[in-house]
């Protein structure tokens, strides 16, 4: 199988219409669900504050831009916190009084990052499920080699070091995905329950996603996709798993697990229901949250959240048995936000009040939520606000232990925590 110079270059240039998606996931889950539109919440969920104080988790700690945070599975209590500069630190996740953490690996040399394409940058990272054996990792980074390229990359600890520190000569490249413009990079990368590699995508930027990516197979971009790292297929540097949705299908990418996304700004596994949880960052109207099916399409840019995506929006004119419907999507407005920065269902012991709560926010209006959902039917009972001082909501992430993180680029880079009051 002769794909893996098509997947250096780019995308593939054939042409696959959204009608050919399957109109059912394979689990045979109903592909539509009641959308809650949180500014006209029904009297039956609950909306009350929630009982959660927000607090500086690393008073002393600065790290610019910490675009992820996130354990690594080996048992040793480190926490990492990545720069979207390229640098990734890593400190005991129980020393609240850290001021300098270590440096894992410096990958700032093959980086892009401008202040004025802030999209763009270190993304993603994610360990391997086995990586106190291995010692591996993975990136997904915007490269400096070549405009507007992302990169997702292998890379293993040094020889020598138990573990201790990345080695930046290790790289192995995965995928370079051109995208044509430097915004909606997506970047969220996380092992699912099953052992295999998630990555989202976005539909490659700009506005009114003007190459159609998101309902075209024959494109990465607008998509999640769903590799196993730990084989390779012919002449590509990983695995497809057999039952990805769009395996065997001729002119599409059977690394594609769902699409029709727009740019989502970190997805999350549920590790004790398997739910993969996904927000949807809009564009004119429309901020959604989504649960992830295999082979689902999320709408974009048929839609927009619940909406037909026209300049004016129109809402329910859009419904078609293909397109799953969004868990819960909230209007553009100065009270609600703009920009909906997706987190991850609390399963934590501090603080036992947040268990099975999916928490998220939003990054121009700062607020905060506690979302829960009847684990049968999937349906919203609560949606709860979490009072705080409203800065930028960048990234949430969870310590080795469980402890939920969310981060701000404001202030010098600060990462806070979840308390009961």
């Amino acid at each position: 199988m002769k794909r893996l110079s098509a997947c250096l270059a780019g995308l593939l240039i054939a042409s696959v219409s959204y009608a050919e998606s399957p109109a059912a996931s394979p689990s045979g889950e109903t592909t539509n669900q009641t959308t809650i539109n949180l500014a006209e919440v029904p009297a039956s969920i609950d909306t009350s504050p929630m009982p959660i104080q927000v607090v500086q988790a690393y008073p002393n700690l600065r790290i610019s831009r910490p675009v992820m945070i996130t354990g690594c599975g080996d048992g040793s209590g480190r926490l990492f916190v990545a720069s979207q500069t390229g640098e990734i630190y890593f400190f005991d996740e129980s020393d609240e009084q850290v001021e300098e953490p270590e440096l894992f690996i410096d990958l700032s040399d093959r980086v892009s990052y401008k202040d004025r394409e802030n999209e763009e940058g270190f993304l993603g990272l994610a360990f391997h499920p086995n990586f106190a054996d291995n010692g591996k990792f993975y990136v997904y980074y915007t490269g400096s080699s070549r405009p507007h390229v992302s990169f997702l990359s292998e890379f293993q600890t040094s020889k020598g070091s138990q573990n201790k520190l990345g080695d930046p000569a290790s790289e192995r490249q995965l995928m370079q995905i051109q995208q044509p413009f430097w915004n909606h990079n997506g970047g969220t990368i996380t092992f699912g329950p099953d052992g295999y590699l998630y990555v989202g995508l976005g539909d490659g930027g700009k506005a009114n996603d003007p190459l159609k990516s998101a309902q075209d197979l024959s494109k990465l971009l607008g998509s999640i996709l769903r590799i196993d790292v730990d084989k390779q297929d012919g002449d590509l540097p990983y695995g497809i798993p057999e039952d990805n949705p769009l395996v065997g299908r001729k002119n599409v990418w059977p690394e594609i697990y769902a699409w029709g996304v727009r740019n989502i700004w970190r997805m999350a596994f549920d590790k004790p229901t398997g739910r993969l949880w996904a927000a949807d960052v809009g564009q004119n109207e429309w901020e959604e949250i989504n649960l992830i099916r295999k082979g689902g399409n999320y709408g974009w840019s048929l839609r927009e959240a619940a909406h037909k995506f026209t300049l004016g929006g129109s809402k329910g004119s859009s419904k078609k048995p293909s397109l799953i419907e969004p868990l819960v999507e909230y209007p553009h407005t100065d009270d609600m936000g703009k920009s909906v920065t997706g987190g991850l269902v609390y399963r934590g012991k501090a603080t036992p009040q947040l268990d099975g709560y999916y928490l998220y926010g939003d990054y121009v209006s700062g607020r905060l939520w506690a979302l829960k959902i009847d684990d049968k039917t999937n349906a919203v009972f609560e949606n709860r606000p979490i009072a705080w001082n409203q800065l930028p909501v960048f990234t949430f992430g969870e310590t080795e232990s469980g402890e939920a993180l969310m981060s701000t680029m404001m202030g010098g880079g600060q990462i806070f925590k979840f308390i009961a009051k």
